[in-house]
């Protein structure tokens, strides 16, 4: 039986560890929920280099998908220059130009999470596609703050609602934007399914840097970041596997 796991941590790297070390643990790796949120955001580090640079070499030995490749798939950090007049657009524009590329990769083949954010289009649908995040970011802007409006979807049924018994894409189903007291942003990412190892700490630091986006273009600052799973599993890595970097995170976190 699988039992619900709850963290909440004040950095991504820390609330990554204790996930991991729970999922280590006797009889806890898989857990159904697991909410996972990581707080104050605005008032220290993010990340702790020692934990995920640990975590990058145990998943480059595995020869995984490092955290920040990852976390490209969700929010494209590099295209992104903040400090420049009319940042969102400049970063649409970019990113709509390196989408051919982008779209070759097989990895890519079902689909890439800020592509669904920036361009939403059913399957064989003639509408206009749909920018989400300029969509709240324009009627956040104009006054209209109902909750429900400030959220994105990944998930399509017209593509995902399949009968493959393993796709991969889309695991995240849903984000969400929260406007807090005292000018705050919150981000909550909806997963289906999540690998604790090999993918987590990429989703969080993903999350992290889309918030970072959305909190400038709503003229907030993002002070925490949320992340449910519906099923949070350790991933293809036995615990046996990841026994040596078990005993590394404990000896950071303790």
């Amino acid at each position: 039986m699988m039992t619900p796991l709850s963290i909440s941590e004040g950095s991504i790297s820390k609330a990554w560890a204790r996930a991991f070390l729970a999922l280590m643990s006797s009889g806890g790796a898989s857990r159904h929920p697991a909410v996972v949120s990581v707080h104050s955001l605005e008032s220290g580090a993010a990340e702790d280099s020692a934990i995920r640079s640990k975590l990058d070499a145990a998943l480059k030995k595995r020869g995984k998908n490092s955290c920040a490749t990852v976390a490209g798939t969700l929010f494209p950090r590099s295209m992104w220059n903040p400090a420049i007049d009319k940042d969102a657009e400049a970063l649409y524009a970019r990113y709509e130009r390196a989408w051919p590329g982008i779209a070759k990769c097989p990895a890519n083949r079902n689909g890439v999470y800020f592509r669904r954010l920036t361009s939403y289009r059913a399957d064989k649908s003639t509408a206009p596609p749909i920018n989400q995040l300029q969509f709240i970011t324009e009627t956040y802007n104009e006054g209209n703050h109902r909750k429900s409006a400030l959220q994105a979807s990944i998930l399509d049924p017209s593509r995902d609602h399949t009968n493959n018994r393993q796709k991969g894409f889309p695991c995240l189903q849903q984000v969400s934007f929260t406007p807090l007291e005292h000018g705050r942003l919150s981000i909550t990412g909806f997963y289906a399914t999540q690998y604790q190892f090999e993918k987590a700490y990429g989703n969080y630091l993903g999350l992290y840097w889309l918030g970072l986006f959305m909190a400038k273009q709503l003229g907030l600052q993002l002070s925490q970041v949320v992340c449910v799973a519906s099923v949070l599993s350790l991933g293809d890595e036995s615990k046996a596997d990841l026994k040596s970097l078990e005993q590394e995170i404990l000896t950071i976190v303790g």
